[in-house]
């Protein structure tokens, strides 16, 4: 009888520890660092930039700008550098539901950047404008997206010459509500102005992806963009989303904005396409864990 229990007592502990084992593995493979090499180039590729958010409390920099304020679309959040810190290996945009006066508020004004008396939530909006562009070759980025409702995280890249969208847009990814329902989107934008804007646009339904994964939003995926003169390849976990053929991409004036150097930024925007946020708890995270960029190895004599 003794030895029963003994045996039963060691038997419930195994089955503690390998269920343990279960969720702890679970919990990383979610939420861990990239233990892979940035070095690890694709083939017939160099890593030429890269931020792996290793170090420090805030985004580094020598690398990266903030937007500041209202800024597009009519979204509700107000930008702001404070709510973009560095932890545990990545970088972290928090959402936060909070009221901010509107310094530029005008009660009179007919522009939604000074007619509002306060932003009800903050984010921040972070880019390489002026301290890294490139030309060509894979952006790569490891990122954990919230998928609530009002949530409107983005990796994108914008042409240094000309304004928007003729200097064009990439939108590697955009998570956010189309006729009330979830969406991931990877697009491209182009034309002579905002009036008159083109797009290329891939639009999956977010369904399709908690029906292959129901813990889709609990874990990390990889983004990429692999661009070459002729096309802009996008992809998620591998899986091709959308091709946009460049040589129909072309302004009225003749011009390409993906024929020229882009920078990129990193955002979480709250409302607008976004959906409604008021019955989301917050506070929010949108974390990336790194952003890598190859281009194709040059050639030595």
């Amino acid at each position: 009888m003794k030895l029963h229990i003994l045996y039963s007592a060691g038997l419930t502990r195994v089955l503690f520890t390998l269920v343990l084992t279960v969720l702890v593995s679970s919990c990383k493979s979610s939420s861990e660092k990239s233990t892979e090499d940035p070095n690890q180039a694709p083939s017939g590729y160099e890593l030429i930039w890269h931020d792996e958010f290793d170090s420090g409390d805030k985004p580094n920099a020598a690398y990266w700008s903030y937007e500041e304020g209202f800024v597009r679309n009519e979204e509700l959040q107000w930008y702001q550098k404070d709510n973009a810190s560095v932890a545990q290996g990545n970088l972290v945009i928090t959402g936060r539901k909070e009221k901010i006066p509107n310094p530029n508020f005008e009660a009179d004004a007919t522009n939604w950047k000074k007619n509002r008396q306060h932003a009800e939530y903050t984010s921040s909006s972070i880019n390489t404008r002026g301290k890294f562009q490139f030309k060509y070759g894979i952006l790569e980025v490891r990122a954990k997206i919230d998928t609530a409702s009002g949530m409107w995280p983005a990796i994108w890249t914008l042409g240094v010459e000309k304004s928007w969208p003729s200097n064009g847009e990439i939108d590697v990814m955009e998570f956010y509500q189309i006729n009330g329902k979830p969406h991931i989107l990877a697009n491209a934008a182009w034309g002579a102005d905002w009036r008159n804007v083109s797009w290329d646009s891939a639009k999956i339904p977010f369904s399709e992806f908690i029906e292959k994964d129901a813990q889709w939003s609990e874990k990390f995926h990889i983004w990429k963009m692999d661009w070459s003169e002729d096309a802009i390849k996008l992809y998620l976990d591998d899986e091709l989303l959308n091709e946009i053929d460049l040589a129909e991409a072309i302004n009225p004036d003749g011009s390409n904005g993906f024929q020229q150097p882009h920078y990129i930024l990193l955002n979480l925007a709250i409302g607008s396409n976004g959906g409604d946020p008021s019955n989301t708890q917050f506070p929010k995270e949108y974390l990336v864990d790194y952003v890598r960029v190859f281009q194709k190895t040059k050639k030595t004599n």
